[in-house]
């Protein structure tokens, strides 16, 4: 093995014992409990059905859950089954990014400048403190960085060869990209279109024909799992959780599309944000910064010295040379703008679809500005000045929490001040070993901030709800903030409206407090003490005694019981490993239950026990509960339709 090799081997060693390091819990239990049911049913399995009997789906595509789910089949379901899948996507992930660099920028750099930048990108991808949060997490955003990284990878060969089939197969990837997130996966199409316009080794007419013919395999990669449900009748499938109208084509454009940016009433995906004020400085706010924002500055700065190297390299007929800081700063500059302005709701670990691309501008820019220090004489002083910049932004992140580690800040600014002055004294005096040093230290002093803050999540149990990284971690309330602070913790006996949660985000939910009898399960501690089950916010705290009645007393039925949310759903089918109806969905506001399907349900044994309370969306079939139901004696809230 050659050095480089050597190095990004050494490299994923770490990526994978911060991302696998202390794995416990079950992290979100909403998907998890998805995960489980997919273990039981094949039916939930393709579905992606929160519950074995398959009455409603969570609220994103399936995809994620599968590849959890066949892990989980395997080896059995538990906590490692399920989360080393998304850790080792996220190992996966940071070896594409490696090579996508290298592999593209070693005819403009030359092999040993390429394989530098690659690992420079490395290291960055894997220090990125929210992606090493989300990586130990079970949430569908590892995956579909994964997806789209092997998107770019396929696009960078579109442009670097010419031949269709590469763009086609990022085509593919994209779309499975859909298949896991939706249409945050459609945030990469423009920098990937735009890219091979302008760019790719082909005529103007190859290219527009090439773009149409992945624009075809894109539909068909992203639209056959809808079309297969949306055809399905629906009498025989579950409902589309979070959709109005039982569609995925409904949960595509309001609740994980439009809704998400622009927000939206009724509660439909337009809550409070997690990660601060919609406007241009929120990824710099104090949630965002120390989860994505260190090397933004420094990546801002690439981009535009790119920029007029770009210039130069289309005079000379080497347009093509410019095509990877197309596609990545093109996939930097969408997220930043969609995530810095969209009114709907906004958690910080969505910004690891960031990572990819500001781990490949820092690599890339690095290199570039490094070739400018040592071969221009103007633009040569890039380098120092992104070097303070970026270390200075990394001190002011850090002075945001003075408690925290004190003395790091004022490291990162001694050692941001000592390279830059290093490396102003090498363009002087052009020594080797002085310029080696101004690297070291201009390389500690960009990653010493991220790389703090990455280790943090692995100090304290999976926060499946709102992964974050950072001093806060573990101390974050409804709204990923400080207790305290705008959107942080609720006051204690409050929880948000059922309306303002997002989907897959169960925010104050803490699982199943020392309750579990699901193998591999050890259970989430609350902060309770309560040996109950419970319900989350809004949600009717479910007793441990109550389900060992329920289970006692629940004959041939195909549900244990019917609860008001997800959140009560999960944490039962996670306890009891039964299949639980979550009759208003994640939000609880779901119209999934019916008058008549609670009737048709309960009239052919197929339900028996309803809980009433705790979900918006059974309001309807509350009503029916209380006048055609029994209420039994000492178990509050509970009621025998039998």
């Amino acid at each position: 093995m050659t050095r480089a090799r050597w190095a990004l081997a050494g490299v994923l060693a770490v990526a994978l014992v911060l991302y696998t390091w202390a794995l416990s819990g079950m992290a979100n239990t909403y998907y998890s409990a998805a995960v489980l049911s997919a273990t039981q049913s094949w039916k939930a399995f393709f579905f992606g059905a929160l519950d074995a009997g398959s009455f409603i789906t969570v609220d994103k595509p399936p995809l994620a859950l599968w590849v959890m789910a066949l892990s989980a089949r395997i080896f059995g379901f538990s906590t490692w089954s399920m989360l080393l899948p998304q850790a080792l996507a996220g190992v996966a992930a940071v070896a594409v990014v490696y090579s996508a660099v290298r592999r593209n920028m070693s005819a403009y750099f030359g092999e040993r400048r390429a394989e530098a930048a690659g690992l420079i990108a490395a290291l960055a991808m894997t220090l990125t403190p929210i992606t090493v949060a989300i990586n130990r997490d079970n949430n569908p955003d590892t995956l579909l960085v994964l997806l789209l990284t092997v998107a770019a990878w396929f696009c960078l060969e579109a442009l670097r060869t010419g031949r269709p089939r590469w763009l086609l197969l990022c085509a593919v990837f994209v779309g499975l990209g859909f298949n896991t997130k939706m249409l945050q996966a459609y945030l990469v199409l423009p920098a990937f279109a735009l890219a091979y316009l302008f760019c790719a080794r082909a005529t103007v007419v190859r290219r527009l024909g090439h773009l149409l013919a992945a624009g075809a395999v894109l539909v068909v990669s992203s639209g056959w799992w809808m079309a297969i449900v949306d055809l399905w009748p629906t009498g025989s499938r579950p409902y589309v959780g979070g959709s109005t109208d039982n569609s995925v084509r409904d949960l595509v454009i309001g609740y994980n599309g439009l809704g998400r940016i622009f927000g939206q009433g009724g509660g439909r995906a337009g809550g409070p944000s997690f990660g601060g004020e919609s406007g241009a400085g929120r990824l710099f706010n104090d949630v965002m910064a120390g989860q994505i924002s260190w090397l933004l500055p420094f990546c801002a700065i690439a981009l535009l010295l790119a920029t007029v190297a770009g210039v130069r390299a289309r005079r000379s007929g080497q347009a093509w040379a410019w095509g990877p800081w197309l596609v990545w700063g093109g996939w930097l500059a969408v997220h930043v703008v969609v995530f810095s302005f969209s009114s709907g709701t906004f958690h910080p670990y969505y910004s690891t679809a960031m990572a990819p691309a500001v781990a490949a501008l820092s690599g890339m820019g690095g290199v570039l500005m490094w070739r400018a220090y040592r071969e221009a004489r103007v633009l040569g002083w890039v380098l120092p000045v992104a070097v303070v910049v970026t270390g200075g932004w990394a001190f002011a992140v850090l002075r945001r929490t003075p408690e925290w580690a004190p003395w790091l800040a004022w490291a990162v600014l001694g050692t941001t001040a000592l390279a830059g002055l290093t490396l102003i004294l090498a363009r002087v005096r052009r020594g080797a070993a002085i310029t080696v040093a101004g690297l070291v230290l201009a390389l500690v002093a960009g990653l010493a901030g991220p790389a703090a803050y990455a280790v943090t999540p692995l100090q304290s149990p999976v926060n499946g709800t709102n992964p974050t990284a950072g001093p806060d971690n573990g101390r974050r309330g409804f709204g990923g903030g400080p207790m305290g602070q705008p959107g942080g913790r609720q006051p204690a006996g409050e929880a948000p409206p059922a309306g303002d949660r997002s989907p897959g985000d169960t925010p104050g939910f803490s699982g199943t407090p020392g309750f579990s009898r699901t193998p591999g399960f050890s259970g989430t501690p609350g902060s309770s003490g309560n040996p109950g089950l419970s319900g989350g916010p809004g949600g009717r705290e479910v007793s441990a005694e109550l389900v060992t009645f329920l289970e006692a007393n629940r004959g041939n039925a195909d549900w244990l019981v019917a609860v008001g949310s997800a959140q009560q759903a999960a944490s039962l089918i996670l306890s009891t490993g039964e299949p639980v109806i979550a009759m208003g969905g994640f939000t609880g506001a779901d119209p999934a239950m019916t008058t008549a399907r609670l009737e048709e349900l309960t009239s052919s044994g197929r339900l028996r026990y309803v809980m009433t309370g705790g979900g918006r969306g059974s309001g309807q079939a509350t009503a029916w509960v209380q006048e055609n139901c029994t209420a039994v004696h000492g178990q509050d809230g509970l009621h025998d339709c039998s």
